[in-house]
């Protein structure tokens, strides 16, 4: 479950400087005044230290209270990991927390918070030389997923769309790194995942089959528990932490060369095509904190439907009862700290 754990350190491999640090490193009015000394915030991560790197380059890791980073291969096992109390906050999309409220049931969980972000990445892809080009192409194929995530919604979106069924394709359940495995060796004929496992599927000569850019909504959400959030030391600490997230967000895209340059490097991809994907995934949709809303509901609430028509859960119930406005006050002041690129 757990892939790595590591402390805040205030400095990203590699770089003995950072180049333009944000404006103000202060902890935010959320957290004023709280002492919050004896508190450790365990925080998920999916793929690569994104979350962690992003506030060392911005120069906003020096935070009042402890930082424990956790690595995952997927926002689903960040889930687990919170259900588990291994972890205080998980950020993930739309898809893992409506599982992991089915599993949990109410009181198990709380949505507190949406980022917005870009939905590059999200893919359905084929090996070098293969035949298959289009979604129609996948019937009584082997296609791999990572189940309960955005690759199984816009996969089954993506045959729905063709005109094709669950049960046209021989669908095989794998983890990012098993599934690209899969995909490079042959054991499987399509791959529909994200993130690294897409870049690094490209390196290797994939070809796009399906792009889920307009499938997605690129609502990413941060997921805690009643237990942490009425906890007042920890909120305000959550608090801070997602205006320091805010202003990282904003350094990045003031400084798209250097930020590139560590997203190069954590992937395991040519500096040239980090900066183009993150230059393009900010002019698509930017990274940006904003409260809860009916509407970001509303499109949970479509994408949990769709899976009860697919039989993939066997009974709906209401996304809404797990979200929490809790933070919508101190959200509503971080949408204010967005700075364009």
């Amino acid at each position: 479950l757990l892939a790595a754990c590591s402390s805040s350190s205030g400095s990203a491999p590699g770089s003995s400087t950072t180049p333009e640090p944000a404006s103000s490193g202060s902890v935010s009015p959320a957290a004023a005044g709280t002492d919050l000394s004896g508190v450790t915030l365990k925080i998920g991560e999916t793929g690569w230290k994104q979350q962690q790197l992003l506030l060392e380059m911005a120069g906003l890791a020096d935070t009042p209270y402890g930082t424990e980073f956790s690595l995952f291969q997927g926002g689903n096992l960040q889930l687990e990991a919170l259900g588990a109390g291994a972890i205080d906050l998980a950020s993930a999309s739309e898809i893992p927390p409506i599982f992991a409220a089915q599993s949990g049931g109410p009181g198990s969980l709380a949505i507190i918070a949406v980022r917005e972000g870009n939905t590059l990445t999200q893919e359905i892809v084929a090996p070098e030389g293969s035949d298959i080009k289009d979604a129609a192409g996948l019937k009584g194929k082997k296609v791999a997923y990572v189940q309960n995530t955005t690759a199984h919604y816009f996969l089954y979106k993506a045959l729905e769309q063709a005109g094709l069924s669950w049960s046209d394709i021989e669908a095989v359940p794998l983890s990012t790194s098993d599934g690209l495995a899969a995909l490079l060796s042959g054991q499987v004929d399509a791959l529909a995942s994200y993130g690294n496992a897409i870049i690094s599927a490209h390196a290797k000569g994939a070809s796009t089959i399906v792009d889920a850019r307009d499938i997605l909504s690129g609502n990413f959400v941060y997921v805690s528990t009643p237990t942490v959030i009425h906890d007042p030391a920890k909120h305000a600490a959550i608090a801070d932490y997602f205006s320091r997230l805010q202003r990282a967000f904003n350094w990045a895209r003031a400084n798209p060369d250097s930020w590139a340059a560590v997203v190069a490097e954590q992937t395991k991809q040519p500096v040239e095509q980090a900066l183009s994907t993150f230059t393009d995934g900010e002019a698509q949709r930017p990274s940006k904190f904003v409260p809860t809303s009916a509407e970001a509901i509303a499109s949970q609430q479509d994408v949990l439907d769709t899976f009860v028509k697919a039989g993939i859960l066997t009974t709906g119930f209401s996304i809404g009862d797990y979200w929490s406005t809790s933070f919508d006050a101190d959200l509503t002041a971080i949408e204010g700290e967005y700075v364009g690129g």
